[in-house]
Order: C-alpha cells, then sequence, then structure tokens
C-alpha cells in the first residue's frame, strides 16, 4: 500500500516515522523546502501537557498521548540515530499566580493528579529558594509542572526524517505539488488518484496533507478549501555570562505567554509574540512587540536585562479559520485524503498523538492510540 505525505515538518516527520514501522506500506513525503523550515523551525519546543488548562476530551487526550510517546521516542530517536535531541527533563514553571487564580489552579492540581499526573503549587518562599531568578517582588506564586517537557523542534524533526529513512521511507524536498487529478466528480465520496508534482506523478493509496499553511492551496486543487491562515511568531536569542538561578535546575520558564527556555550554558530562547494579519496574508514582524516580551521576560528574571541578543526570527503558525485547532481527519467528501493540520500552536506538542490518529485512520487494527 501507497502512501503519500505533503509536508515535513515535526508533523509530516512524526507521521512518516510512526507509519514506517507498519509493514507492507512503502511512504513517500515530499516538501518544497528542506525539513523544518517553516512554524518548525520557529517553534521554542515548550510541550505543555499537565500545565495546560486543557482537562477533557480529546484536546486533552491528545496531550497525554504525546507527553507519554516523547519519554520514549526520544531515547529511540536518538539510538536509532545517532543524534542528540536537546530535551530538557527538568519540568515546566509557570510564573504569576495571582490571588483570583489560585483556586483554578488547586482545581487543576486536583485534576491531574486524579489522572496520574503530578502539579505542585510553590508560594514566594519556595519558588526564591529553587529560582533566584525569578523577581520575588512582582511574582506572587507559581505552578511547577516536572512531567512536562521542552525541545528542539528542529534537532527532533531531522531525527525523524533519517529514522524513517533508515525504515525505507522516501523524501523528496524540493518538490512542489502542482495539481491533484481525482476520481470523476459523480463519483461519491471521490478519492485522489495521483499528484501532479515539479517531478512528474505520484499516484498512492493514501494522501496525508501535513503541510501546514501549504495545506489550504493544496486542498484547493481538490475543490475543497481547508482555510488555514497564518499567524506570525517572533523569538530571540539570549545570553548571560553564566545560567540563571541554580544551573543544575534550569526548567522553561513561562507566564503571560511569555517563554524564557534554557537551552545549555547562559543561553535562552524568549518569546514569542502572537502577530496576526492587517489585511492579506503579509504580516511584517512587529519589533515593539518582540521588545514588549523581551521586556516581560525581564520583568520574571531581571538579569536578562543583561543578556546580549545573539539573533531574532520568526515563522508563521497555521491557524485554521473559523474551528478549532488542530485540523485531523478525512478531507470531506474523499475517502483517501487525510488532514493532519492546522496545529496553531501545538504542533511540536501533539505531533507524536497526531502521528498515532492518522497511523489509526490507515490502519484501523493497528495500535490504539493508548501505547
Amino acid at each position: 500500500m501507497n502512501v503519500v505525505i505533503i509536508g515535513c515538518g515535526v508533523v509530516g516527520a512524526a507521521i512518516a516515522y510512526q507509519l514506517s514501522q507498519v509493514k507492507g506500506l512503502k511512504i513517500t513525503v515530499c516538501d518544497r523546502q528542506a525539513p523544518a523550515q517553516a512554524s518548525t523551525g520557529a517553534a521554542l519546543g515548550v510541550l505543555m501537557g499537565a500545565i495546560s488548562q486543557k482537562i477533557k476530551g480529546k484536546a486533552w487526550q491528545m496531550r497525554q498521548t504525546s507527553i507519554q510517546r516523547y519519554e520514549t521516542l526520544i531515547p529511540e530517536l536518538e539510538a536509532l540515530t545517532g543524534r542528540k535531541i536537546p530535551f530538557n527533563r527538568q519540568g515546566i514553571l509557570s510564573l504569576g499566580l495571582e490571588e483570583e487564580n489560585l483556586a483554578a489552579w488547586e482545581k487543576l492540581v486536583e485534576v491531574r493528579h486524579s489522572q496520574g499526573w503530578h502539579l505542585e503549587i510553590w508560594d514566594t518562599a519556595k519558588l526564591k529558594n529553587i529560582c533566584p531568578q525569578v523577581d520575588h517582588e512582582t511574582i506572587t506564586g507559581a505552578v511547577y509542572s516536572p512531567q512536562d517537557r521542552q525541545l528542539d523542534p528542529t534537532a527532533l524533526t531531522l531525527a525523524l526524517v533519517e529514522a524513517a529513512q533508515q525504515n525505507g521511507v522516501t523524501f523528496k524536498f524540493g518538490v512542489a505539488v502542482l495539481d491533484a487529478q481525482t476520481s470523476p466528480p459523480e463519483s461519491s465520496p471521490q478519492f485522489c488518484v495521483q499528484l501532479e508534482t515539479t517531478e512528474g506523478k505520484i499516484a498512492a493509496d493514501w494522501f496525508v496533507v501535513a503541510a501546514g499553511l501549504g495545506s489550504t492551496p493544496l486542498t484547493a486543487k481538490l475543490n475543497q478549501i481547508i482555510d488555514i491562515r497564518p499567524v506570525l511568531g517572533q523569538a530571540l536569542q539570549m545570553r548571560v555570562e553564566h545560567p540563571l538561578g541554580n544551573p543544575d535546575f534550569q526548567p522553561a520558564i513561562t507566564g503571560n505567554d511569555v517563554h524564557i527556555v534554557p537551552v545549555g550554558g547562559g543561553d535562552y530562547w524568549v518569546g514569542a509574540t502572537v502577530e496576526f494579519p492587517n489585511n492579506g496574508d503579509e504580516i511584517p514582524p512587529n519589533q515593539e512587540l518582540l521588545e514588549s516580551v523581551r521586556e516581560q521576560a525581564i520583568a520574571f528574571c531581571p538579569e536578562l536585562a543583561t543578556a546580549t541578543i545573539l539573533r531574532t526570527w520568526s515563522g508563521l503558525r497555521p491557524r485554521p479559520e473559523g474551528r478549532p485547532a488542530p485540523v485531523i481527519g478525512k478531507l470531506p467528501g474523499f475517502n483517501n485524503v487525510l488532514l493532519a493540520t492546522g496545529h496553531y500552536r501545538n504542533g511540536v506538542l501533539l505531533a507524536p498523538a497526531t502521528a498515532y490518529a492518522i497511523r489509526e485512520m490507515i490502519i484501523p487494527q493497528g495500535i490504539g492510540n493508548g501505547e
């Protein structure tokens, strides 16, 4: 059985690796760019599972599945490829526990406990003792999630590609989809017969659209537009002379939607902005917004005021219009076109669960989502 995956960000690569473990599938992945170039390359890789406010239904289930899978996936990929994937196992610390939010956090701690997850509420004294880099004048408390993680999305994607290649997956980079040939319109449901690409025609039994923002023009060729709009995110890499606080305890710190992510030595990723297009799809990066993110990070950890900015970068995140993210399932009207797209700000977090879901649609009697 032939499967073609369009898109090789973290989601497409995770699907390719997951499917490569199924006997009898011939898998091809196409991307018009090199892997991890679009939103994946811009992501900070903060995996907010237990600390997220999602407590039930599919949104929580997918988070839980992914966080659990990462614990085995990272060592598995490192062993297969010999690549090092930076994976911070020191948890996530969420700052800014306002008095009015305390009850909500206490409720979340209880819910997570009943689900088998651990969260801790820290008062100012505990926060000062464990994370002296945090400004204790302004932060009244924090919630610590020891089981949440952060990883390097680009390193992860490249390892997924290499492991999938070892399992026989074919990758075609620099190949764009020009058109799609479908069964006659009167057949219902329709199916996609083949794709016309810059490298010729590709036929398959299944087509998986994991192309982020590229999914909209692609589905338009099948006359079933899935409307996905760009949201820009900017981030910075900053360097201080030495690690902030305790060098042996460097969790990802988040507050007010700003992440401070330790990436080794005294280097930190700080981000990210959330910038919507004004009109059309053009979003020029707004310097003032990036500066306000930097200022917010300094308000949390004042030592960052002395940091040097090594680089700034930005990327577009794919946000589905008028429907919740992500979009996973059959393309309406088609029997053999699957969507795994529009993950907005949770592509890295939800990639493993998305890969399970797609595998389940192609091989229903395969491993369920509970692995």
